[in-house]
């Protein structure tokens, strides 16, 4: 046992990554975002002062290098708590970079796109290796990497929107991640500005119809839509929901309007 002992503390020393590579230190984007995130409307939502992060894009930029450092095989080594906070803070972090390529004079996180992509399919960072794109950290080695099964990353990656759940103010941690995800998925269930029982149904977000998919794989047992929502029937706006009518399908959902008003602490400013 000490002889083995012995060996790996060899291997780390003589080659530097040989035993598993901490993830990076996720303090300073929490820094950051403490700093720059504004609670509103109760703490069920956040706006985001991108002056402060202009000014702060050092800092920035010194937290989006130390994801960017990290190679596929360090990432491979961790658990899929500590991979899946990792691509939710580069998400958010890389999302907020994306913003400033164009503040102040922005509108919507939309005026970033062109004729041929959308804002979310440019490849404007490095990531695991390979130029990436917002899309591919979401689509692709999120959800599409079939290693995570989470629906609630839809209520912790943010795209810079007021119809967006929050931005949350501090980063996903491995150790804490569940728990920051129930948090979230309350916080924006309980936001009657984006979901709120009605006289006969359920009005929600249409981020529960963009991605119903994920919502109804069985997660919690939840095969419907509505065996979701009641999976947080205490929480949707400011009255609870009849559980056992969402489950049985017998509340009809339908689903609001989306609002992608940039999501700025303060108006945005002709250069």
């Amino acid at each position: 046992m000490i002889r083995a002992l012995r060996i790996v503390l060899l291997l780390a020393v003589a080659v530097p990554g040989a035993v598993l590579a901490a993830p990076p230190d996720h303090a300073p984007w929490t820094a950051l975002l403490e700093a720059h995130v504004r609670p509103i409307d109760g703490g069920a939502s956040t706006v985001v002062d991108y002056d402060g992060f202009a000014r702060d894009r050092l800092a920035l930029n010194r937290y989006l290098d130390s994801l960017s450092a990290v190679t596929q095989a360090d990432f491979d080594r961790w658990g899929n708590d500590e991979q899946l906070a990792f691509l939710i803070n580069a998400y958010n972090g890389y999302t907020i970079a994306l913003v400033l390529s164009g503040w102040p004079d922005l509108e919507s996180i939309k005026d970033l796109g062109g004729w041929l992509r959308t804002p979310w399919e440019k490849r404007f960072f490095r990531l695991l290796g390979e130029r990436r794109s917002l899309d591919d950290v979401e689509h692709g080695l999120i959800r599409g990497s079939g290693r995570y099964e989470e629906p609630r990353i839809h209520f912790a990656v943010n795209c810079a929107s007021i119809g967006c759940p929050a931005l949350r103010r501090e980063a996903y941690l491995g150790a804490r991640l569940d728990a920051q995800l129930e948090d979230q998925a309350r916080r924006f269930l309980g936001d009657e500005s984006r979901n709120r029982v009605e006289d006969d149904a359920v009005a929600v977000s249409p981020l529960f119809k963009w991605y119903r998919e994920d919502f109804t794989a069985g997660w919690r047992g939840a095969d419907s839509l509505g065996a979701f929502l009641a999976l947080y029937a205490d929480a949707l706006g400011p009255q609870s929901a009849d559980r056992a009518a969402l489950e049985a399908g017998d509340l009809p959902v339908r689903f609001l309007d989306y609002d992608w008003s940039l999501n700025s602490a303060s108006p945005p400013r002709e250069r």
